[in-house]
């Protein structure tokens, strides 16, 4: 049974994902919270039940949320109250992944799955004109390059079922023909993408948490040092929060808040994440990623280029110094790869702007709703996008806040029993720590013929 006074989540982290989970939820709410309270220190609470974006004589239900689909409960009524709160930290927002992030969006990826994630996200973001602004979209285009023996036909076919006519496969002569790649082994070949580009993931997330306060979510400024599978949150200052769901999704900051709670991983690692921007200008090209070395770039503007490489550092201290120190070693071989793949030298008047960060990765890779490392509680996590969140975090906080929403709103009454999780889970059914939680099988699509390499 829902209780009377609605369902109270928190959400913990004030990245990207966790800001967007928390608007998903705001938005499936029927009557957002509103505070009559004075508000305490460290807190932001706004008044207004209705997100200032949404804000018509219709009342909610005609607004952004319902209007446009952007909430995982559009168009469906009657579901229980939700009261969100989001522990930002009291971090520096430029301090972590998402204001570090390029944003590089397209709809492919070598697992179907994924990729139909990334396109329905990539969908989204291109349908809607509010979200292109808050997220400051740039469509340039994208190209996939894929090693000899790979074969692109599933996930082309999910990406041409959601974005039909985006992309193509070109062989390797036609890329190095089209594009300024040298070298390319012989056989491989590459997904080009006429509907994706970047976008800053950074700006999106100010312009949500806007949303959010204005909407009627608390967002609280005290760090948060633990969280408990009652669930809870226990803030630095000794005080412990109830919650009827905590999600974490604190990012590079969650493998050791779970560790801190006494709580299990999951098999999330946190990572160095590194690029460069170059005074260089890549004439015809918009993103790409080479899957076999994980090189990886976009323009930056008119007369400069991100250039970057997977970093060798794993299981970084966020909260350190040195995380977000700069490795001029991985800075240098980035060079020298740009200039064998793609014939760019450094000029001499101006030297590369290296951002250098950390992020949450997951094996296999993906942002997700998973268990929080205590089976059969309302404990998760929300995290382990693997310097790749920007491309799914649309649909992935969809997906999640649709399972949150399912878990009280008797949606499906056995949902939560039956993946081991929230409150009517047995103490005997979770599933292991880390588990991504299902949303229900989702069906690949199919065509008629196979993608053709041009």
């Amino acid at each position: 049974m829902v209780p009377s006074e609605g369902v109270r989540i928190a959400v913990v982290g004030g990245g990207i994902a966790g800001v967007l989970l928390a608007w998903r939820l705001l938005a499936a709410s029927p009557v957002s919270p509103v505070s009559t309270n004075s508000t305490p220190a460290g807190v932001e609470h706004a008044r207004n039940p209705v997100p200032s974006s949404s804000r018509t004589s219709r009342g909610p239900a005609a607004g952004f949320g319902a209007g446009a689909g952007f909430g995982p409960a559009a168009g469906v009524g009657g579901g229980p109250r939700l009261t969100v709160d989001v522990f930002t930290g009291g971090r520096r927002a430029d301090a972590d992944a998402t204001a570090a992030s390029g944003g590089l969006v397209r709809g492919f990826e070598t697992s179907p799955a994924a990729c139909l994630a990334a396109a329905e996200s990539l969908a989204e973001l291109r349908g809607s004109a509010t979200l292109r602004a808050w997220a400051g979209y740039r469509e340039v285009g994208a190209v996939y390059l894929l090693p000899p023996g790979a074969d692109p036909a599933g996930s082309v076919r999910v990406l041409d079922a959601v974005l039909p006519g985006s992309a193509t496969v070109l062989s390797a002569a036609r890329l190095a023909a089209r594009y300024p790649f040298r070298g390319l082994p012989a056989g491989t070949t590459g997904v080009v993408e006429r509907h994706a580009g970047y976008l800053s993931p950074a700006r999106l997330r100010s312009a949500v948490l806007t949303e959010l306060v204005a909407g009627g979510c608390t967002v609280h400024r005290r760090p948060v040092t633990s969280v408990t599978p009652a669930p809870a949150v226990r803030l630095a200052d000794g005080s412990v929060l109830g919650y009827d769901i905590v999600v974490v999704a604190a990012g590079a900051w969650t493998p050791r808040l779970l560790a801190d709670s006494g709580l299990a991983c999951g098999g999330l690692r946190t990572k160095h994440i590194q690029y460069s921007v170059h005074a260089v200008r890549l004439s015809g090209l918009g993103a790409f990623v080479e899957d076999s070395t994980g090189f990886y770039g976009r323009p930056a503007d008119d007369f400069s280029f991100l250039l970057g490489l997977p970093s060798p550092r794993w299981d970084v201290d966020p909260s350190a110094p040195s995380a977000a120190v700069p490795d001029q070693v991985l800075a240098e071989q980035v060079v020298a790869y740009a200039g064998r793949r793609l014939g760019v030298s450094e000029t001499p008047h101006a030297a590369p702007r290296t951002v250098a960060s950390f992020d949450c990765y997951h094996e296999p890779p993906g942002l997700a709703l998973r268990d929080g490392g205590a089976p059969g509680s309302a404990l998760f996590t929300f995290t382990g996008g693997s310097g790749g969140a920007a491309k799914s975090v649309l649909a992935a906080s969809r997906a999640a806040a649709g399972v949150l929403v399912g878990l009280h709103a008797g949606c499906d009454a056995g949902l939560g029993a039956g993946l081991g999780v929230g409150p009517r889970a047995g103490r005997d059914a979770g599933p292991g720590a880390g588990r991504a939680v299902p949303v229900g099988e989702r069906s690949v699509p199919r065509r008629g013929t196979e993608p053709v390499i041009r």
